[in-house]
């Protein structure tokens, strides 16, 4: 089923650039019900946003800055969330911001059984990313337009200054995950493994490593084994992984 979703923007932390790719990158995982934008639209940082804000359907929420020294935004942003959530109108929230404010209202949603979508910049603290279901860096969809928009190699390069290095940390990760999966022989079912990775780190994405799915992903890392199975009604192919059995070193007696 289709999840309903409210999608809540932090209108003074999130940039206005990708606001295109950020709505086509939501639609994936539901369909958002409500939009709303929140922040103080006097201000004229904000002026960038409302030439978006009607071609993708978002309503803007007015909110002044009372006080110095406190984010009335985020405020509003909780308080219309609870709303919402009481109104039985949606079964997933998807919060775009980068603040850390945000950590405990994602825990009391999914608390309530909501899907819990995060999306926001790199510097998000670690908290509120694990506080979502699934947590998405905008660097990467930045990317990814602008990889799409580029012809030439030399201009692709220019913009892979978004992508993470694979390291022994994440090798790690992925091998701890197959493993708690793992049959007998020591093969994991793919789809079973990306959904265990998300749980274990919200904001695992293979996009991050500059990869569209996680199957090339896991093909890069020579440490891991791919096998394509039929599926028993043969109409496609299931993917499992297994992590490479070392060698044995043969030594010779002089």
């Amino acid at each position: 089923m289709d999840l309903k979703l409210a999608v809540l923007i932090d209108g003074d932390n999130i940039p206005s650039a990708y606001v295109k790719e950020m709505m086509e990158e939501i639609a994936k995982y539901g369909n958002p019900t409500i939009k709303r934008i929140y922040g103080d639209w006097t201000n004229p940082k904000l002026a960038k946003w409302k030439n978006v804000l009607l071609e993708n359907a978002i309503t803007p929420i007015q909110q002044y800055g009372y006080t110095t020294g406190k984010n009335a935004t985020d405020s509003a942003m909780i308080i219309d969330a609870m709303d919402i959530l009481y109104s039985e109108q949606v079964n997933g929230f998807c919060i775009v911001s980068s603040d850390s404010d945000f950590t405990r209202l994602a825990t009391r949603l999914r608390e309530a059984g909501m899907k819990v979508f995060g999306i926001g910049e790199k510097k998000t603290p670690n908290p509120f990313i694990v506080a979502c279901d699934k947590f998405i860096y905008i660097e990467i969809l930045k990317y990814q337009s602008e990889e799409n928009d580029l012809e030439s190699n030399e201009s692709k390069e220019s913009v892979k200054h978004n992508i993470d290095k694979i390291t022994p940390k994440v090798v790690k990760l992925i091998s701890s995950t197959i493993s708690d999966l793992a049959d007998d022989d020591g093969w994991a079912f793919l789809g079973d493994v990306g959904s265990l990775l998300l749980k274990k780190q919200p904001n695992f994405d293979s996009r991050n490593f500059g990869f569209q799915k996680l199957t090339p992903l896991i093909h890069s890392i020579k440490k891991f084994e791919i096998e394509q199975r039929e599926s028993s009604k043969g109409r496609f192919k299931l993917i499992y992984v297994k992590i490479k059995e070392k060698r044995k070193k043969i030594t010779r007696k002089s």
